[in-house]
């Protein structure tokens, strides 16, 4: 057969309406994944529509997730409800193939949750300082450079790996908040009984999910959190052993562990059981008076927590070791291609990446950009300025391929955890150069402002480029406007918190809490100002992550566990059993995966649900509606306990409605 005639061929094949059913599996030896959007097709994906649609949700979204994370350290995840926006907006103005589209306003919008994540973890720190050191001075252009700069930077390291995360490693990763996304976008494609009946499954689950973390969130009717030490029996348990229980009773959260599947949240939250049954227990017996006298809670926030950052960091190590065959193809490639030693051939629309010239380029622009911003907006001395800029450039490279793992793992991005293990190694370097006291605290966090988002913008990325891989566009239109969507955040971002600090503050009674920063804060103050630094726990962390990866047992997630909260990890560990359960009940393998797949569609509505109406609860809150729970402390854990495990069976009874009739 021609190939004229094999084209014609390729080009009368219809496209489907729903993902294929290798879409999240591993692939066979001679299996291929065909998306739904066709890769010898073109389709609208960049237009004015969808570019504005993008921007104006950036916009809105940025300055919703900056003050839903100062207030309570939640930056929720804004590509799902910003996806659910994009298909509701495109059926009612009846827009013909939106699917492109939508993905673009998938991707221009959710650069504000990355954003916000970078600038708030860190930033406010200063304005908390500024208390105690008042020469201490923030503005707007350092907020709005560092978060400008570090996302462009977490762009462009990222590009390189964007074929080995999204397209080599299909089906290896579980990707939650891509899996969501990408169901969400899918169901707006054309109508068919079981695209139809898919559709109805996802938008009720979407609404169960959203409605009940509103009422949880808004309400208060029953428990969002159920902890042991709020009974009589765990109050007493927690004073004299440290031992606690907690479980997030949020539908996301829930949905979010079915996703993740049992073998992960099972390792997650073995390294928060670790933490909290092991590490907790023992400071607070054997600890020193001070720690003996605090809570669970708050051994865990000063001491236990700080093993997990150690781990976390040791975990990137080791990952960057491992990856370093796929850094050094990534840099290789750079380099064939900038000498013009790499084919010609026509690369299929759906795997078509910025050229690597260019992103070489844009890199050294960048780069040349942060120095120059170190250099006269920051440091003001030239050498130690550039100390900082190699610091910068080194970290921010090298565990862009440990954000990306993390989020497609976990659908967690811990930059927290790797941004204070970059403040303390930054700042040790500083202090030894002689870059010390308040204007080695300024440096240290602008510069682990850029560092946080660009790690922060590598997470997200990946999650973009894998709904786009799934669906069918093209990443080279995805990478292209994602720096537009970059800028328009950062600068929103920028005038949010300058806002804020000056309507609310960080500091004194009815402040925001920022509690990213306020760590971030403790943590640099002593090794800018002689204090003490717990290098301990940090050795010890790193120490457990090294015997972890010798054991096989994967360090990332189980540091994950330790530095994340357990009422967090406990539901994970619920809905990845409840995966298990689901997708082994029956003898027939084809039931069971089905049975799995609607599981997935299920959750990924829950997830849907929960971060949408998770914006209305944090409006709801914005708005000044406060509502007076008459209700006591133990009848709400009750309730909670109920509501949950209603939650759980609607999860279960669901998914297991597929049978011989109907798989």
């Amino acid at each position: 057969m021609s190939n004229s005639n094999l084209n014609d061929e390729i080009l009368q094949d219809a496209d489907p309406i729903e993902l294929p059913e290798n879409a999240f599996r591993e692939l066979g030896a001679d299996e291929t994944y065909r998306p739904i959007m066709h890769p010898a097709r073109d389709y609208a994906e960049v237009t004015p529509y969808s570019v504005g649609m993008g921007l104006l949700l950036a916009v809105i979204f940025s300055a919703a997730a900056a003050y839903l994370g100062l207030k309570v350290g939640q930056v929720f995840e804004a590509a799902i409800p910003i996806a659910i926006i994009a298909v509701g907006m495109s059926g009612a103005l009846k827009k013909q193939n939106p699917l492109g589209q939508n993905v673009i306003i998938q991707s221009i919008g959710a650069c504000s949750g990355v954003i916000v994540a970078g600038a708030i973890f860190t930033l406010p720190a200063l304005y908390i300082l500024q208390d105690k050191y008042p020469e201490i001075s923030v503005n707007f252009i350092q907020i709005f450079f560092s978060s400008l700069l570090g996302g462009i930077l977490g762009i462009l390291f990222f590009i390189p790996f964007r074929k080995y995360f999204v397209k080599d490693m299909h089906g290896k990763y579980p990707f939650p908040e891509a899996t969501a996304t990408t169901q969400v976008l899918a169901s707006s494609l054309g109508k068919s009984s079981s695209n139809e009946g898919q559709a109805k499954t996802l938008v009720m689950a979407s609404l169960i999910g959203g409605v009940y973390d509103y009422l949880v969130e808004t309400f208060g009717w029953w428990a969002g959190t159920l902890n042991t030490m709020l009974t009589g029996w765990g109050e007493t348990l927690a004073q004299k052993t440290k031992l606690a229980l907690s479980c997030n009773t949020g539908a996301a959260v829930l949905g979010l562990g079915y996703i993740i599947g049992l073998r992960y949240a099972f390792i997650i939250f073995a390294g928060s059981a670790f933490v909290w049954w092991v590490i907790i227990p023992l400071l607070g017996t054997y600890g020193a008076p001070e720690i003996q006298a605090a809570s669970p809670t708050e051994i865990f926030g000063d001491y236990a927590r700080l093993i997990g950052i150690g781990g976390i960091a040791m975990a990137g190590i080791i990952g960057i070791v491992k990856s370093w065959s796929i850094i050094r193809d990534a840099v290789g490639l750079a380099s064939r291609e900038l000498k013009g030693n790499v084919s010609t051939g026509k690369t299929e629309r759906w795997q078509s990446d910025m050229s690597m010239k260019h992103v070489v380029f844009f890199i050294a622009i960048a780069l040349v950009a942060v120095f120059i911003f170190f250099w006269a907006g920051v440091i003001n001395t030239f050498w130690q300025a550039a100390v900082a800029w190699i610091v910068v450039t080194l970290i921010a490279f090298l565990f862009t391929t440990v954000a990306a793992n993390a989020i497609a793992i976990v659908g967690s991005n811990p930059v927290s955890g790797m941004t204070l293990m970059t403040l303390i190694v930054a700042s040790a370097i500083f202090v030894a150069i002689g870059l010390n006291g308040t204007s080695g605290i300024v440096a240290s966090m602008v510069i682990g402002g850029v560092v946080c988002t660009a790690l922060s913008m590598a997470g997200g990325f990946v999650t973009d480029l894998k709904v786009g891989y799934w669906l069918g566009s093209t990443p080279k239109k995805q990478e292209s406007w994602k720096f537009l969507g970059t800028l328009v955040s950062a600068a929103t971002v920028g005038g949010v918190i300058l806002l804020l600090n000056q309507v609310y503050g960080f500091t004194g009674e009815n402040a925001l809490v920022a509690p990213q920063a306020n760590a971030m804060a403790k943590v640099i103050e002593p090794l800018m100002t002689g204090g003490d630094t717990p290098w301990i726990l940090y050795l010890t962390g790193a120490i457990l992550a090294l015997l972890l990866n010798w054991l096989g047992v994967p360090a990332l997630a189980f540091c994950l566990g330790m530095f994340i909260p357990l009422s967090l990890n406990t539901p994970l560990l619920v809905g990845g059993a409840v995966t298990w359960f689901v997708g082994s009940r029956s003898k027939d393998k084809n039931i069971n995966s089905a049975r799995s797949d609607r599981g997935t569609l299920i959750s990924s509505g829950l997830i849907a649900g929960g971060a949408l109406f998770g914006v209305f609860a944090a409006l709801t809150r914005f708005l000044g509606f406060e509502y007076d729970n008459p209700m006591s402390v133990i009848a709400t854990q009750w309730a909670g306990l109920a509501v949950y495990a209603l939650l759980i069976i609607y999860l279960i009874w669901d998914s297991m409605r597929v049978n011989n009739k109907n798989v």
